[in-house]
C-alpha cells in the first residue's frame, strides 16, 4: 500500500463491494469481447471475402487478436481505475505504460498480417507467378515493424535514443566483418530475388549437374531445394548466384539430337531419299515441332557420313519425349532397312571429339 501510495498518491483503499464491481466489469467486458467484437470481427471477414476484398478481409482477420487483446487491456485499467479511484488512462504515472502496450499491440497486429503473408505470399498478389522479391520484403518488414515499434516505445519514456544508435552502428561494424560470409549468402539471396530466375515450385539444375531439384523455399540467406531421390538441400544464395542456372521448369519444349553415321558407299540418291523419308517422319509427328525440323549430313569422314538429326518435342515432361524419341528412332531404323543403307561406325578419332 505504501508504494502505491508512493506512485499513486491519490489512491484509496477499495472496498470489498469495489473488488466485486472491478471484477463484474471485466467479466462484462470479457463476454463483449468474446461474444460481440469478435462476432463482428468474423463477419466483417465473410463480408469483404464475398465481396472479393480479400486483402482487406487478411489483415483484418490478423488485427484481431491484437484488438481483443487491446480491448481487454483497456477493460482491465478501467476497472483497475474504478477499484482505486485513479483514472490511471491519464494519470502521468501509468498513462505513458498504458501507452506503451496500446501501441505494442498495434505493431503486433501489423507483424501478424506480414508473417501471414510470409508464410502465403502468393495471396498477396494477383499474378499467376510469384514474385520471388516478396518474401524477403515480408521478412525484412516484420525486422523493421519489431525495431520501429522498440524505438516508439522508447520515445515514450524519453529514452535518449542517440547514445544507442552510435553504439548500434558501432557493434554493427564489428559484427559485420565476423559475419562477412553470411552476409555474402544474403546479397546473394538479394541478387536471386532480383534476377528472378526460379520461383518455389520451379525445377532447377546447375551447369556442373552437382544440384538438380525443385525449389521449396527462398530464404535470405539459402534456397531449400528437394532433389529427385526426396532429399533436402539447402544451398547457400551466393552459391547460386556464381554458377549459370537452368530453370528447367520454364522449358516449352525439348531438343532432341542425334548422330547418325552411313556409309560412304551408299549410293547418293538413295541417301537423299532417305534422309527426305526421315525428315517427313519426323514432321508428321504429332508431338514434334513443325519449325525446326534438321537431318542433312553435316560431315564427311574417310569412309562414311555423319548425319546430324535434330528435333524438337512441344512438351517440357522428360517421359513424354523419350516415348516420342524412340518411336521416332524405330521410324528411322525401318527406313534404313527399306532403303538397305549400310551404317558405319565412327572413326576412332571421333568420338572422344564429340564427349568433350
Amino acid at each position: 500500500m505504501d508504494s502505491l501510495h508512493w506512485i499513486l498518491p491519490k489512491f484509496t483503499v477499495p472496498t470489498w463491494m469495489d473488488v466485486l464491481i472491478a471484477i463484474i466489469i471485466c467479466i462484462v467486458g470479457w463476454l463483449i469481447q468474446r461474444f460481440i467484437i469478435k462476432k463482428i470481427i468474423n463477419r466483417l471477414v465473410i463480408f469483404l471475402r464475398n465481396r472479393q476484398r480479400n486483402f482487406q478481409a487478411n489483415v483484418l482477420a490478423q488485427f484481431s487478436k491484437a484488438i481483443g487483446y487491446a480491448f481487454m487491456t483497456a477493460v482491465i485499467v478501467l476497472s483497475l481505475s474504478y477499484l482505486i479511484e485513479v483514472p490511471l488512462f491519464t494519470h502521468k504515472s501509468t498513462k505513458n505504460f498504458i501507452l506503451s502496450i496500446m501501441v505494442f499491440f498495434a505493431f503486433k497486429g501489423v507483424y501478424d498480417v506480414l508473417n501471414f503473408y510470409t508464410k502465403q505470399p502468393l495471396q498477396l498478389t494477383s499474378e499467376e507467378d510469384q514474385n520471388v522479391l516478396l518474401p524477403f520484403f515480408l521478412r525484412i518488414g516484420k525486422v523493421i515493424i519489431m525495431i520501429f515499434a522498440m524505438f516508439t516505445i522508447a520515445s515514450f519514456w524519453n529514452f535518449n535514443l542517440n547514445g544507442f544508435l552510435t553504439g548500434i552502428g558501432l557493434t554493427g561494424v564489428a559484427i559485420a566483418f565476423g559475419i562477412r560470409d553470411t552476409l555474402a549468402h544474403v546479397f546473394g539471396g538479394m541478387s536471386v530475388a532480383l534476377d528472378n530466375p526460379f520461383q518455389i515450385g520451379d525445377w532447377i539444375a546447375t551447369e556442373d549437374q552437382k544440384i538438380e531439384g525443385t525449389i521449396e523455399d527462398i530464404n535470405l540467406r539459402s534456397t531449400l531445394i528437394q532433389t529427385g531421390d526426396k532429399g533436402l538441400v539447402y544451398v547457400p544464395n551466393s552459391y547460386l548466384v556464381n554458377r549459370p542456372i537452368y530453370n528447367l521448369s520454364r522449358r516449352e519444349k525439348r531438343k532432341c539430337e542425334q548422330f547418325l553415321y552411313v556409309a560412304a558407299t551408299n549410293e547418293e540418291d538413295i541417301l537423299r531419299s532417305a534422309l527426305t523419308a526421315i525428315h517427313k517422319g519426323i514432321y508428321l509427328h504429332a508431338n514434334t515441332e513443325k519449325d525446326m525440323i534438321h537431318v542433312y549430313i553435316d560431315e564427311f569422314h574417310h569412309d562414311s557420313y555423319r548425319v546430324l538429326i535434330r528435333f524438337f518435342v512441344a512438351t517440357n515432361d522428360t517421359a513424354v519425349m523419350l516415348e516420342v524419341r524412340q518411336e521416332i528412332f524405330f521410324a528411322i531404323r525401318q527406313i534404313m532397312e527399306e532403303l538397305s543403307i549400310t551404317l558405319a561406325s565412327p572413326d576412332e578419332d571421333e568420338e572422344p571429339r564429340r564427349k568433350k
